[in-house]
């Protein structure tokens, strides 16, 4: 089993928001270790040693060691969760790996030979990375780092799908096993950019505009003639009196 990365922990007792908070006041941060056929366990660990990771995307594709004290278990990344305003990490998840047993994990998918593909070089398509990563199933020795797929092949409007990734020995995708074969890039033709309009658009558009506004201006001078017939019809009856 192959061990990329170290986390040292410490058992935490204190349980709860205010506990939580207390912790990360210290530099902690709260994790959680569970699974492997044993009751999970309270943890807390480095904050400053956790943001030195965080951006690596093999932390979460790489079996790591939970040192606590003298003791060390084997572990995947399966959550981390992030403060939304400020770089600062609230909590880990952590799930034990036992050597005999399956894990299952999303791998990042690194994609080679866009360049030279005939679909952008010769043919002036686009592509589209339609999934960055995906779900598999190994056992822990049969791990790899992540998946790959050549893109040399592709002409333009040509689609790979789950698929046409060369798996390694003892790796499964779970959407497979499932019957999903969806889609994981593309190459297709850029976009046509929408013209500008022209001065003669621009003033014809405008015109239902200018009508708009003249229309309660005509309607606003019937009440006003409305008016006036009203004062004269007092007069003359004020004259017969």
């Amino acid at each position: 089993m192959r061990i990329s990365f170290e986390l040292s922990a410490e058992p935490r007792g204190d349980q709860g928001k205010g506990a939580s908070r207390r912790l990360r006041h210290a530099g902690k941060v709260p994790a959680i270790l569970y699974g492997g056929h044993a009751d999970a366990r309270n943890l807390s660990l480095e904050h400053t040693r956790l943001l030195g990771l965080i951006d690596n995307e093999k932390f979460y594709s790489s079996i790591i060691s939970v040192n606590v004290g003298s003791e060390k278990q084997a572990a995947i990344v399966k959550d981390v969760q992030m403060h939304p305003a400020r770089n600062a990490v609230l909590h880990v998840d952590l799930q034990r790996v036992n050597e005999n047993e399956k894990i299952r994990l999303h791998l990042p998918i690194h994609f080679k030979g866009e360049a030279i593909s005939p679909g952008v070089k010769s043919q002036g398509g686009v592509v589209s990375h339609l999934m960055q990563d995906v779900e598999v199933v190994c056992l822990p020795k049969d791990l790899p780092e992540f998946l790959e797929l050549d893109l040399s092949a592709m002409n333009l409007n040509d689609t790979l799908f789950l698929a046409d990734i060369q798996l390694p020995a003892g790796v499964t995708v779970s959407a497979l096993a499932h019957g999903r074969n969806a889609p994981v890039v593309s190459i297709h033709a850029p976009r046509a950019a929408e013209p500008e309009p022209t001065a003669e658009e621009t003033t014809t558009a405008a015109a239902p505009a200018e009508g708009a506004a003249a229309a309660p201006a005509a309607g606003a001078a019937a009440p006003a003639a409305d008016a006036k017939k009203d004062d004269k019809g007092a007069k003359k009856e004020g004259g017969k009196k």
